[in-house]
């Protein structure tokens, strides 16, 4: 992990209550796909954040921060990247990154826990390796699922490549997927014992994945998730 301040470029919303920040680091930003940064608020206030873009995209940082009403933890981040224009990051935290195994992989995504899965799929599709990748993203309204017209676009454009949105709440003109994101992807494997699964969102969901996949056969080694460390 090394730490790099960053100059703030822009924040714009991606919805009402999430934003997408660009920052432009000092130094190259070095880190695998998947892994998060840690805004450095203090010598002991350390707040981490997915990092959204590709890891071969080392002159830039773009994260995806949730900033509903009272949630003053990502709040006060925000804060002090318009005040000050500018932020230390400490870069490369996290074991749940990209592994290049062969396996088909899935990607489940809830809310902004999206950031995390963005950037595995954009160094996979930059890769050129072919392998089969899904990516579920699940939300409570459609407007929730900021990037679904790109990830439409891209699924379009490549073959190996399928995007799943899931709505929790959907308005009568939705006519994709409902319920829970990860009841999507059961619906579709019967069996997870040759995938790999990534996964991203509150704790609980990444608790029940790990417990209805497993049921299904997928091996503990094949799950990554960096609320994993700590469930």
């Amino acid at each position: 992990m090394s730490e790099i301040k960053c100059k703030v470029a822009s924040i714009t919303p991606l919805t009402d209550v999430v934003y997408k920040v660009e920052l432009t680091p000092t130094s190259p930003a070095t880190f695998k796909a998947g892994q998060y940064a840690m805004a450095v608020m203090g010598e002991k206030d350390m707040r981490p954040f997915s990092i959204a873009n590709a890891a071969f995209d080392k002159s830039r940082v773009e994260l995806h921060i949730g900033a509903e009403p009272g949630n003053n933890y990502a709040g006060e981040v925000l804060a002090r990247m318009r005040e000050e224009g500018e932020i230390t990051l400490s870069i490369g935290h996290g074991d749940a990154f990209l592994q290049s195994n062969g396996l088909p992989m899935v990607l489940i995504a809830g809310g902004t826990g999206f950031s995390y899965t963005y950037s595995i799929l954009q160094e996979h599709l930059n890769s050129g390796d072919k392998t089969p990748l899904t990516l579920y993203w699940g939300g409570k309204h459609a407007s929730d699922l900021y990037l679904a017209d790109e990830l439409t676009a891209l699924a379009q454009a490549h073959s190996h490549f399928t995007f799943v949105p899931v709505v929790e709440f959907a308005n009568d003109d939705w006519t994709g997927r409902t319920g829970w994101v990860h009841h999507a992807a059961m619906a579709d494997h019967a069996d997870f014992e040759n995938v790999q699964v990534y996964v991203a969102g509150r704790f609980e969901m990444s608790k029940v994945v790990r417990d209805d996949f497993t049921q299904r056969g997928l091996k503990p080694e094949n799950l990554f998730g960096d609320a994993f460390a700590f469930i």
